[in-house]
């Protein structure tokens, strides 16, 4: 394909490259890897993390998971902001990549674990109060890197450059193989060897991640820096220019994600009433400052980007309670040949999407062609459809067989299911709201969009916690299998009622989208 871009297309585009592409993408790909790669391996065993070694209820570290889960994913809206006004995405990403390398790290010093004196759990307070500080500042360093790390992909080609797609394509593939990677890796030294090592492991990925963009920097040929230079310098407050500011409040953002950490029904309601706040803000907007044609794909964006919810509320338990049920109600003995930790379960799904988005690409183009291919409103109808079948047959499967010894093959079937689900609609949702939003407020749309995953994945914990025994002490990280399962059924039977209705509005979505695909 590149053979055939001319230059009248790449006009705009960075001129050096390496392989076909700019050469910023390969500093973009190994960073995003490495980055990905630390997140993804402490995510894989956290809540194992927690019940097996803090001994906390399933309850309990479910919230902590969906506070973090929910948190990681709405401060890259304020990340973002800062970057495009002032920051500029490399100085962004940097700073980002600092708070990820300090976040990680500090997990890797969890202190001693925990252990009951009669009816009680002791725990250490202080060595608590450092483990919520390591989220924080994991949570804020995500804020800062991961919307903008994407945007340095897209300033690298220019407006016409046919080669942005396959860019991004490779861009996402980094994604996965750091995925793949740290849920097979730190899973298994982390479950094996040690937690902290585990964790520790982690931050040596993200550190590699840092070294990566420090070192490439030169090779995004001032792509990526501040719109204003000279605003940065300029004095905030107390003689603190800018720039200073900004990182300070990054530290801001650190210590309110501390405080929530510690209190998690907060965030389920903080991003409750932000959302709903956003989606009045949009509605006002698109019903006094946009024609109706207009009016009518800020809507249907709308009313996509919130029904994304139930996805990632359902997809997310991979993390949370489908890890726990790996550990205490599945074979993981494969084939008889080897055994894999609960942790490494999770490989699968970035697995699936290396082997079957290529598949998924080639399916959509082929049924293009045809003019058969289904419009965005029922890719993520579809979505819905298949990860809802996949929990109510999972469920199904899992009352068939009391033992705690279940088949493997119910876990492959699940993830594939949720890949699948999400191959239908993670890459076309950030897609259709840039193409459905009007132009003055597609900052804000993308915004909502986050903020809405955010909550996708706070309510993930939520569920989660629906799946505990109630236990008290050394068996409060059991799962109730039998309130599991009805769960698992009633969710996927919510979400195959959210695909019927998205299946029932798709003409009328289609109609007011105008045209665009």
């Amino acid at each position: 394909m590149t053979d055939t871009v001319t230059d009248d297309m790449r006009e705009g585009s960075q001129e050096r490259e390496l392989l076909g592409h700019p050469i910023g993408l390969s500093i973009c790909f190994l960073t995003e890897m490495w980055e990905r790669f630390s997140f993804y391996g402490m995510r894989t065993i956290l809540v194992l993390y927690l019940v097996k070694y803090h001994l906390f209820s399933t309850e309990k570290a479910s919230l902590i998971y969906g506070a973090y889960a929910g948190l990681v994913y709405m401060m890259p809206i304020i990340g973002g902001y800062l970057a495009d006004k002032y920051l500029g995405s490399r100085k962004a990403v940097t700073y980002g990549a600092i708070l990820l390398v300090a976040g990680h790290g500090l997990m890797a010093f969890h202190g001693p674990q925990a252990y009951m004196d009669g009816d009680t759990v002791v725990r250490s307070d202080f060595y608590l109060n450092i483990f919520f500080l390591a989220l924080a500042l994991i949570i804020a360093g995500v804020g800062f890197l991961k919307a903008n790390i994407s945007t340095i992909v897209g300033a690298l080609y220019g407006p016409k450059d046919p080669r942005r797609d396959g860019g991004f394509s490779i861009f996402y593939m980094g994604i996965n193989m750091g995925s793949v990677l740290s849920t097979i890796i730190v899973g298994y030294v982390g479950e094996v060897h040690g937690w902290n090592y585990g964790f520790g492991l982690a931050g040596i990925g993200m550190l590699f991640g840092l070294l990566v963009f420090l070192y490439g920097q030169k090779f995004l040929d001032g792509r990526a820096e501040p719109p204003a230079p000279e605003v940065l310098k300029e004095t905030a407050f107390a003689g603190i220019n800018k720039e200073n500011m900004i990182y300070l409040g990054g530290i801001l953002m650190v210590i309110v994600s501390w405080f929530m950490m510690q209190y998690q029904e907060l965030v389920t309601g903080l991003v409750l009433l932000v959302g709903a706040i956003m989606v009045g803000i949009i509605v006002v907007y698109g019903l006094n400052k946009c024609e109706k044609e207009a009016r009518g794909k800020l809507f249907v964006a709308l009313t996509l980007i919130i029904v994304q919810t139930v996805f990632w509320a359902l997809f997310e338990q991979q993390a949370a309670s489908l890890t726990l049920l790996a550990d205490q109600q599945f074979d993981l003995n494969i084939l008889g040949l080897f055994t894999i930790q609960a942790s490494q379960v999770q490989s699968m799904n970035p697995g699936f999407i290396i082997l079957f988005a290529p598949v998924m690409a080639w399916l959509w183009v082929a049924l293009s062609k045809k003019g058969i291919e289904p419009s965005t409103p029922a890719k993520f109808g579809i979505s819905m459809l298949l990860i809802g079948l996949g929990y109510v047959v999972f469920a199904w499967g899992m009352s068939l067989d009391e033992s705690t010894t279940k088949s493997f093959m119910w876990l492959v079937f699940i993830y594939f299911a949720f890949t699948m689900a999400e191959l239908c609609l993670s890459p076309v949702g950030l897609s259709m709201v840039t193409k459905l939003s009007t132009t003055h407020i597609v900052g804000m749309m993308m915004g909502t969009w986050f903020l809405f995953t955010a909550l996708g994945n706070n309510l993930a914990g939520v569920i989660s916690a629906l799946t505990g025994s109630g236990g008290h002490g050394a068996d409060s990280g059991q799962l109730d299998i039998v309130a599991t399962i009805s769960v698992y059924h009633t969710i996927g039977v919510v979400s195959i009622v959210v695909a019927v209705a998205i299946f029932a509005l798709t003409p009328l979505m289609k109609k007011h989208m105008h045209g665009v695909h």
